[in-house]
């Protein structure tokens, strides 16, 4: 390979290496700006000095001003030499101004101009952080929440939906402002609702991944605005949107259903769950039944934690506990999954088999508990490495019905005296 000799200028003063995105200081020393920002990064504070000149420099990098001029010379003879094996430079990618933003922002706006500007926000979210910060900012919330609401309203799925949708989530940050547009956003929780259920989506588009994928960024967005929502409108929410949620979770919707929205799903029902009826309107809709038939095919663990976490909220009430004693798998897989996902499902699990212990424990409960593993299972958490108060909690249930569970092979007298002060 021929020996190429590379312009002086070309290369920066901290690396010695062709710079890839030359910027200049305000001493007038240019340097790489992948270098020069490490280099203020790294230094102590108020040590921040210029490489070169030992002249103080500020640590905002926004005062490195980008030498273009120079990074056209650079990429222009990395292309003349390629031949040569001169690695080829591309253009630098740019954050974001604010300036930029806005006038995006105006063209999402804009009928003829929206999907281009749509696409071409998505495509900045993904180049860096500090663009998603820029959006957030300059308002791309509020402007993809109007878009998402003009196609509500409008009553069909407008092309773009999804990116607008995407770029609510990726950029979403819970500031103040934020959560003043949605969190008393009723048309907003309808527009949603109205993309997950729109028949038009998967009647028009053959595309499955398509749909899957409006479909999961739709049940993103709504965890985002659920998790700030007001009690107001959590406590108004209608049976309607339960039982949406519960479709996503059902196995026989998989086709459009992806395992991001299925754990969006839960997060907004656990979410929802401490306001006003909305737990017993859960559980008339089927929710526990639902729950068990998930857990029943499912291999995640964060989807088991979050299954277990809502059930333990259900069963804390009376209806909640029927129906899981109602399916034939409900102490079942409440028993198998202890010590055998996470502590967080164990302690969801515990908290079940403790309500049932104490308010639901008939003979047939607790023989039924005995038969399928439960009663093994906390003698097991009694001797694993849990947290006391797993440990402590499991004995308690145990010493409740130590007179149907006694005769037991499976339970030894000291399970229950091995810990006399607890």
């Amino acid at each position: 390979m021929e020996e190429v000799e590379i312009p002086e200028y070309f290369l920066c003063p901290i690396s010695l290496q062709i710079m890839k995105d030359p910027v200049t200081t305000v001493t007038g020393i240019t340097y790489d700006r992948e270098n020069i920002e490490t280099w203020l990064l790294m230094a102590e504070e108020n040590t921040f000095t210029c490489p070169v000149t030992k002249q103080i420099l500020s640590r905002d990098t926004a005062l490195l001003t980008p030498n273009h001029m120079l990074g056209k010379f650079i990429r222009s003879w990395t292309i003349c030499n390629a031949e040569k094996g001169i690695e080829q430079i591309p253009s630098p990618k740019y954050p974001l101004n604010k300036s930029h933003v806005i006038r995006l922002i105006r063209e999402v706006k804009n009928r003829y101009l929206y999907l281009k500007a749509l696409r071409k926000i998505v495509t900045m979210i993904s180049e860096n952080e500090e663009n998603r910060k820029c959006l957030d900012e300059g308002g791309a919330i509020k402007a993809m929440v109007l878009f998402i609401l003009r196609s509500f309203k409008e009553g069909e799925l407008i092309m773009g939906i999804e990116e607008a949708l995407r770029i609510f989530h990726l950029v979403w940050r819970p500031t103040h402002e934020n959560k003043q547009l949605v969190k008393e956003n009723h048309d907003l929780i309808e527009a949603i609702l109205w993309i997950l259920k729109s028949r038009e989506m998967c009647n028009n588009n053959n595309n499955h991944q398509v749909v899957t994928s409006i479909k999961t960024q739709a049940m993103l967005v709504l965890k985002d605005v659920i998790s700030v929502s007001s009690t107001n409108l959590l406590s108004s929410l209608t049976p309607e949107f339960f039982q949406q949620m519960l479709n996503t979770l059902r196995k026989n919707n998989v086709k459009y259903v992806s395992q991001q929205a299925t754990k969006a799903a839960l997060h907004v029902l656990i979410d929802t769950c401490p306001r006003g009826r909305n737990r017993l309107k859960m559980i008339e809709l089927g929710a526990v039944f639902e729950l068990i038939e998930l857990e029943l095919s499912n291999n995640e663990k964060r989807v088991s934690e979050l299954v277990f976490s809502l059930l333990s909220h259900l069963c804390s009430l009376a209806d909640g506990r029927a129906e899981l004693l109602k399916h034939a798998a409900g102490i079942a897989i409440v028993s198998k999954k202890i010590l055998r996902i996470s502590p967080a499902t164990d302690e969801s699990a515990i908290q079940i088999l403790g309500l049932i212990g104490k308010f639901s424990a008939t003979k047939e409960v607790l023989m039924e508990m005995l038969s399928v593993g439960g009663v093994t299972k906390l003698c097991m958490v009694i001797q694993a490495n849990c947290e006391a108060s797993l440990r402590k909690k499991a004995l308690e249930i145990l010493r409740a019905h130590n007179n149907v569970w006694s005769n037991s092979p499976c339970v030894q007298i000291y399970f229950l005296t091995r810990y006399p002060d607890q």
